[in-house]
Order: C-alpha cells, then structure tokens, then sequence
C-alpha cells in the first residue's frame, strides 16, 4: 500500500497574479494565496453564476465526520447503540456481506437545485441533473464519478488518503483521518453504516417523516478536527446524527453539520455553517441484502459573524437521487483502480506545499 500523503492547497488558478513571486518572504506568499483562495472559493456559495459549482462541491461527494470502526463481537450487546446496530444488521441482512464481498459497483442518478432565499423556490428552471458511478474496495477504499450539467467531479480513497478532483480546482486532499464517502452511508453500504454507527451515542427517540426513530450520534474528536484545521480556517465541529426505523430498523434519515471559522490577518472572523438532512427509501433486495434506491437530501449554508451588517446569509441546496445498479464482487476490480492522481503525488513533494483543505470536502 502507498504511503500518506500529505494535504494539497485548493488555491483556485488567478491568471492575473501568476507572476506573483516573493522570494524574500515564502509566509507571505503563502498567506496572499490563502486569503485570495478564501475570497473565490467561500464567495462562490452566494453567487447565483456558480450555482453548478457549489453543488457539486457541497453536495457531489462529502465526507463522513468519523472513520469507519471495527465492528464489535455479535454476542457483545453494551450499550443501546449497539442493540440498535444489530437490530439493523438484521434488517438489511448484511451479516452474509462479512468476509465474502471485496468489491462494490454502484450506478446512480441525481437531480439537483438551487433555492436562493428560504421559501422561495426556482420552480425547477435551474434543476440540474446528472448521474454517477462509484467503485469500492475492502477496506476503506472508493471512487466516485459524478457529473452534472456537463461538469465532472471525481473523488476516491486509497486506504490511506481521500482526494478530490474539480475542473475549477484541480487535484486536492482531504485533511484529516481517511474517512468514508458520505453517499456511500446512505443506505447503499449497510455494512459500512454498523461499522461506523456501532461506536455511536445513543440519544434516545424522534419521530421523522411520521416514523418513530431511535437516534444515534457521532461526532469528529478534537484531534481530528485540529488536523483539518489551518491558520486560517479553523474546523470547530462536525456531527452527524443516524435515524433507525423502530419499525424496521432500517437506516432511514441522516443529518449532520459542520462548523468553520475563518478569519484572514487584520479581519472580522466570519462562520460558515453547513447543515445537511438526507431522507433514506426505497429499500430493496440485492442478492439478499436490504439496499437503498432513493432518497433525497437538504443542505443549507449559513454565514454568520460580526463583519454581515446585513445579517446571516443563508443559501439552500436540494438534492434528489436513484440507483440503478448495484453489484457485488466485480471481476477485474484491483487496488489499481483507487491511485490517486499523479498530479497529487507530485504536487505533495513540492517546497511550497500550503497544508489547506476545502470546506466543502468535509
């Protein structure tokens, strides 16, 4: 297996300023890049131009808040998290999956939109729609394609390092501990979602869409989120919470959020908040297992801080999706599939590295 690599900068490419070059001060340098890569990256979030971006960057391929966990001994029921995982386990049928299936190949649709102002919608005219193909590989390797209204992102994981790859930032890695792809925990890797769910908090009952739920939590460690912070962008918390079906133990909404603070030398800091809620149905069975084929998802993003005399900005994403296929144990599926870029393997070995991360890569 390679080794990890270290995290890339995202700065976006200012034709404008490529001559800029301060041999005498490389901190210098490296602080106009992060604040120029602040003010064209955040700001894209509340142009109405960039709307293809922002969903493609918050909504295309996010991270989950925590690494998958080994999961714990069947016979060993500690906590009520526990009790609800199995009871899950059971449900999905997922116990036939352990130690027989290396590989998942998965085909997908999505339709996605832009809602400017809450309570306002686009009526549709600004819907884009696209479709997606994604690979993974015991243990903690994956890959997916997406495209959208003609633009294609593509992200994976190596075992060792989540990547990401946009037409407008190029090739970049996610900071922080190797943790799953988010679309993969909604419904379409059951064992996936024991593994990661089965260290949770229980926080006890709620009803959602008309179903009662038990409620389990997960949040990023300190550590982690030190690791996915900078001088610059300060990663304050990230949770999510799992909604089981009391009924049919299934794994049935998904919400979590995450906090950034940024804050560039001589400014007001300014907080950027992304909530996110997945609504997770059309459960069917695949070669006995209980998988996911629809389901829809909700992000706002709000900015907030002292510096917004105008008061929060709030944008809201909608995102609905299909599956079309799924198949276990691919021929011809190797370790070959999940390199990352040779863009990153290089550009990790250059003297001018900035340890950066973008926000939307949670």
């Amino acid at each position: 297996m390679m080794g990890r690599l270290a995290p890339l900068s995202e700065e976006p490419i200012n034709e404008e300023n490529e001559g800029y070059n301060n041999s005498n001060s490389k901190k210098c340098l490296q602080s106009w890049r992060n604040w120029n890569w602040i003010k064209t990256h955040f700001s894209l979030a509340f142009n109405k131009k960039s709307n293809l971006k922002i969903l493609l960057s918050v909504l295309g391929c996010p991270l989950f808040p925590v690494p998958v966990h080994p999961i714990l001994p069947l016979n060993e029921v500690s906590s009520s998290a526990q009790y609800i995982i199995q009871h899950f386990r059971a449900a999905t049928g997922c116990r036939k999956l352990e130690g027989t299936v290396k590989n998942v190949f998965t085909t997908g649709k999505v339709t996605m939109d832009v809602v400017d102002e809450l309570g306002s919608t686009s009526g549709g005219i600004n819907l884009e729609k696209g479709c997606f193909v994604m690979w993974q590989m015991v243990p903690d390797k994956w890959q997916i394609e997406l495209v959208l209204g003609g633009q294609k992102v593509v992200a994976g994981s190596n075992g060792a390092i989540a990547w990401r790859h946009t037409p407008w930032l190029g090739v970049h890695a996610a900071k922080g501990g190797v943790r799953p792809l988010r679309r993969a925990l909604q419904g379409l890797d059951p064992l996936a979602v024991s593994a990661v769910f089965c260290a949770a908090q229980y926080m006890g009952e709620k009803e959602i869409s008309g179903m009662d739920c038990f409620v389990l939590k997960l949040s990023a460690d300190q550590k982690d989120l030190v690791e996915r912070s900078d001088n610059t962008a300060e990663m304050i918390k990230h949770a999510i919470f799992g909604y089981f079906s009391q009924r049919s133990g299934l794994l049935v909404y998904l919400e979590d959020s995450y906090l950034t603070r940024i804050q560039a030398p001589g400014s007001h800091p300014t907080y950027w908040e992304t909530t996110m809620s997945t609504k997770i149905e059309d459960y069917r069975i695949v070669d006995g297992v209980m998988i996911a084929h629809a389901g829809s998802s909700t992000a706002l993003i709000t900015r907030f801080g002292d510096n917004l005399k105008a008061g929060p900005s709030i944008t809201r994403l909608e995102e609905s999706w299909t599956i079309d296929d799924v198949a276990f144990n691919v021929p011809g599926l190797s370790l070959d599939c999940f390199i990352p870029p040779q863009e990153l393997q290089r550009d990790c070995s250059s003297d001018d590295e900035l340890d950066w991360r973008s926000f939307t890569l949670a």
